[in-house]
């Protein structure tokens, strides 16, 4: 697979087609079976639980987990679903956005206790590039999260990349402190999907009690022994497991299986970590130091970033606005390719082009002819005419080039128009149309947004027509 590592303008991808897992959940015990589709752009990964009446379905972010006690537990619509963080590392560590899982139980099974087994049928399956931008969202300062009780420290600092560093430290004599790292995400499929749950053996005996984990067969765990512990201790847990008679190696762990890394545990806390921090929902880029990670403490952190992001995503997408810089087209060339004259052409230059967004500028002054009769003594713009500005900005963005043929835009339809704050006299609009499909048939489909400096006046979804002009026209 070929991967972005975090690049600005990747684009999104989904599986190349259709996959089946089955296995046995850790905890319930229950046989699963999923199926993981290609799922359209901007879907995101979605859990669909085919077992229930209606399938309802839940979405993985944050703001659907209810759980966090040993795994975590996602639930919406009457769907719940559990120990979803493997996967979802899968998911993050192939870099595939959009999958439909359709499962028909409520765990994601646990096969060997690492994500290798699901980054082995993501690779056989492969990734699907598709037609939608994959944005990446930047920290713009640090991000702390602090549990004094659980003695957890994380924080997310500013970088050109998605990396983490993870500190485990159970005042164990067998684990002692313990450290991983990850320089990028394309490291993870070698350097840390591979890495099992670990469990120490009193916590082993506790589960067991409870009948907490009825699908454990000790091949999915390392199991750390740091206290003494007898035969019978032993005897019944080989019992319980169907296996011959455990024994504890000199290093202190069960004689069941041998350790990929002599740091094994510390990355199996780094691939945890990335499946929960996937429930940002959002791409983003950062470095991540965490100082005794867990599940609680990684959604929690989650839900910090994400709030983050929310707060501060339309200033990164803020475009440079330099007035000194020759445009790509000044206000003569857009009068060769639009048909609009004053007083309703309202793009004065085009500052960005590309295949799929436009920048233009719009300087509004007191003597816009609409002041006269808008809001006389209280001059605004009227939202409608931003809107018009940023239809005539997403023309010059889909009218074919490099042809003597013309054209015009028709705009069909806007949907989801917000506009946030009022325009006045002396306001510089920045105008931005990105695509947000190719363009098919003479239809575009648009994002359009526009600032003034760092804030967002305008935004909304506008789809048109692209038809050439006839002879008599």
């Amino acid at each position: 697979m070929n991967q972005s590592n975090g690049n600005e303008n990747a684009n999104q991808h989904t599986l190349a087609q259709p996959i089946t897992i089955s296995g046995v959940g850790i905890h319930t015990g229950a046989s699963v079976t999923m199926t993981l589709e290609p799922a359209e752009p901007n879907t995101g990964i979605v859990f669909q639980r085919v077992d229930l009446p209606n399938q309802p379905s839940v979405k993985a972010d944050v703001d659907f987990v209810t759980e966090t006690n040993r795994s975590t537990t996602l639930a919406n619509n009457g769907a719940s679903i559990s120990t979803i963080e493997h996967l979802l590392a899968a998911f993050a560590g192939c870099e595939i956005d959009n999958v439909l899982v359709k499962i028909d139980g409520p765990e994601v099974p646990i096969l060997d206790g690492s994500s290798r087994p699901f980054v082995e049928a993501l690779e056989k399956a492969g990734r699907q590039k598709q037609d939608a931008i994959k944005t990446w969202y930047s920290i713009e300062h640090n991000i702390y999260f602090l549990d004094e009780n659980k003695k957890v420290e994380m924080v997310a600092m500013p970088a050109d990349t998605f990396r983490i560093n993870t500190l485990i430290d159970f005042n164990s004599p067998v684990l002692g402190t313990q450290h991983a790292q990850m320089s990028n995400i394309g490291e993870f499929n070698n350097e840390i999907a591979s890495c099992r749950t670990f469990s120490f053996f009193h916590e082993l005996e506790f589960l067991l009690k409870n009948n907490l984990i009825k699908g454990g067969d000790l091949n999915n765990a390392i199991v750390v022994v740091d206290k003494p512990v007898t035969d019978e201790q032993l005897e019944t847990l080989s019992t319980a497991f169907g296996k011959e008679k455990f024994a504890v190696t000199s290093e202190g762990y069960l004689n069941n299986l041998q350790l990929r890394f002599p740091n094994e545990p510390a990355r199996h806390k780094l691939l945890d970590l990335v499946g929960d921090l996937s429930l940002v929902g959002i791409p983003f880029k950062a470095h991540i130091i965490a100082n005794r990670p867990g599940h609680a403490s990684n959604v929690e952190f989650a839900r910090k970033i994400k709030e983050h992001i929310k707060k501060n995503r339309f200033k990164a997408q803020v475009p440079a606005y330099y007035p000194d810089k020759p445009p790509v087209h000044d206000v003569t060339a857009i009068e060769k390719i639009l048909p609009h004259r004053y007083p309703f052409l309202l793009v004065d230059k085009i500052i960005e082009l590309t295949d799929t967004y436009i920048v233009g500028v719009k300087n509004v002054t007191y003597n816009e002819p609409f002041f006269q009769g808008h809001f006389p003594g209280n001059y605004v713009m009227p939202g409608v005419l931003q809107v018009e500005a940023l239809a005539q900005c997403g023309g010059l963005l889909a009218i074919p080039k490099d042809t003597d043929d013309k054209y015009d835009t028709y705009f069909l339809k806007v949907d989801n128009c917000k506009f946030k704050q009022k325009v006045v006299p002396g306001d510089t609009l920045i105008l931005k149309m990105e695509l947000k499909n190719p363009i098919r048939r003479g239809i575009v489909e648009m994002r359009g947004t526009i600032f003034v400096g760092s804030k967002v006046v305008c935004e909304g979804d506008l789809t048109a027509q692209i038809v050439k002009r006839t002879k008599n026209d």
